[in-house]
């Protein structure tokens, strides 16, 4: 019962909504473009050259594609897997490094974490990397602890952590410095992860050097690394301690459990390595100049497994469990304010109401944690939270979701229209979602564009114009 309502959260309601943001139906046209010309080495955005991002993700598109998979499910099915089998994998590990009840309770946390989630829904980068580089550093456990660990262990770290380099580039190699105190002494190993990571990520990464010389190492390891890191050119500038809340609020509902995490737990080396991993990384990306919320979700394995042994192993648990199941009465409020948000911006977006019939169920379940704790049933009360947790999410995706769906919906409507259309004013989210399902990039208007307009108009998001001029 408790997996297949996990399985709801990641599986139900992939195609509820069109594509979202800018970087969703940009990152779904080149994986479908690979898939359509056959060349899996050099990206192409409406075929044109995108060194932005390497080419996990754009991969795992164009294999769904060539599956038969339509345009919404092709580029999400993939991160859907990617996420719920990593949480199955992440049980694994850390029931053989730490125990049965220690696994429930990190693998219950991380699989209904808001964070993981999310970024398990759309089809952006940030799963790929989190979920090789979390793997990789996972099965380090065993040379932290003082195990000598084998030859085909260390080319399964090397080889997860070249995966995770074909995801989102080079900062998965500064952020494995972690690894390297530990295995100071066993330069072997190092040696042997080392050369199956460049096993696994050098092919892409000399061929397409090799077909497109200084254009790719200009944008895609200068601008896209270096500056992005250091300069403000990408927009995305958030002050250094943006990602202090961002991490509260990608591991909700579990943020009260937080207040169990004792020093003692620390004595353990293993747990030392996740806290400076967590650590480490925390001040890496809060050092950068661009911020964004997903860069941080490789951290969420850290965070949940911190949570989860401190769950695990303290005395009194029933009420930050409570305090967890009470915060679920937030998501009624969280699925009436998300559409505008996403839209407009949190500080623009008007008050819409509150459901109390979902809130007040959400209230009257969070007394179940509480009842079970104090009778002694740790884990069954973790059990109602974790089911709890997996009924909001679902919640917010059968809700919120599918009012940010505008573009889908206007271009199904007007299909034939857009084909000779032109942009007005358009929003680069809804550019990239039009030229996604178009096919083919849409021009902008000029005083001489004689067929329809497409305009951006305020809620209504985009509305046309059959005007010649």
């Amino acid at each position: 019962m408790l997996l297949l309502a996990l399985a709801a959260v990641y599986f139900y309601g992939m195609t509820r909504t069109g594509m979202l943001s800018a970087d969703e139906p940009r990152y779904a046209s080149i994986g479908r473009s690979m898939a359509q010309t056959g060349d899996w080495v050099t990206p192409k955005l409406l075929g044109k050259p995108w060194f932005e991002k390497p080419p996990a993700l754009y991969w795992m598109t164009a294999a769904a594609t060539r599956l038969g998979l339509g345009p919404d499910l092709a580029p999400r099915l993939p991160m859907a897997l990617l996420g719920f089998g990593f949480v199955l994998f992440f049980y694994y590990l850390v029931r053989r490094e730490f125990g049965p009840a220690e696994a429930l309770c990190s693998a219950a946390i991380l699989g209904t974490s808001a964070g993981w989630v999310a970024y398990s829904y759309v089809a952006v980068t940030d799963i790929p990397l989190a979920a090789s580089f979390a793997a990789a550093l996972l099965l380090t456990l065993e040379w932290v602890r003082g195990g000598e660990g084998s030859t085909a262990r260390a080319l399964a770290v090397g080889a997860l952590l070249g995966v995770a380099v074909l995801a989102k580039g080079l900062v998965p190699l500064v952020l494995f410095a972690p690894v390297v105190w530990p295995m100071r002494r066993r330069f072997g190993r190092l040696l042997q992860i080392g050369l199956a990571c460049l096993a696994i990520a050098g092919p892409w990464y000399g061929v397409c050097t090799f077909r497109n010389g200084t254009p790719f190492l200009h944008e895609f390891i200068w601008k896209h690394h270096f500056e992005r890191f250091s300069s403000d050119s990408l927009q995305h500038v958030r002050p250094f301690w943006f990602y202090i809340p961002v991490l509260l609020g990608a591991v909700f509902p579990w943020t009260p459990l937080a207040v169990l995490i004792r020093p003692g737990l620390f004595r353990d080396a293993r747990v030392r390595f996740v806290g400076v991993w967590l650590l480490y990384a925390m001040l890496f990306f809060s050092a950068s100049k661009n911020k964004l919320p997903g860069y941080l979700i490789p951290l969420l394995p850290a965070a949940s497994l911190l949570l989860g042994l401190s769950l695990s192993r303290a005395s009194r648990t029933y009420l930050p469990l409570f305090l967890a199941v009470l915060l679920l009465a937030v998501t009624p409020f969280v699925a009436a304010i998300l559409p505008g948000a996403l839209e407009e911006g949190l500080s623009r977006t008007p008050w819409q109401g509150y459901d109390w019939r979902w809130g007040g169920l959400f209230l009257a379940l969070a007394a179940a944690p509480l009842i079970l704790g104090l009778k002694g049933r740790r884990l069954e009360a973790l059990a109602e939270a974790r089911v709890t947790a997996a009924m909001a999410l679902i919640y917010l995706k059968f809700t919120a979701l599918p009012v940010t769906d505008r573009v889908r919906p206007f271009y199904q409507a007007h299909q034939s229209s857009i084909a000779s259309a032109c942009l007005d004013g358009v929003d680069r989210d809804a550019r990239y979602a039009l030229e996604y399902y178009a096919e083919h990039e849409i021009p902008s208007c000029n005083a001489e564009s004689p067929g329809p307009r497409i305009r951006q108009s305020g809620l209504q998001l985009l509305e046309t114009h059959h005007e010649n001029r």
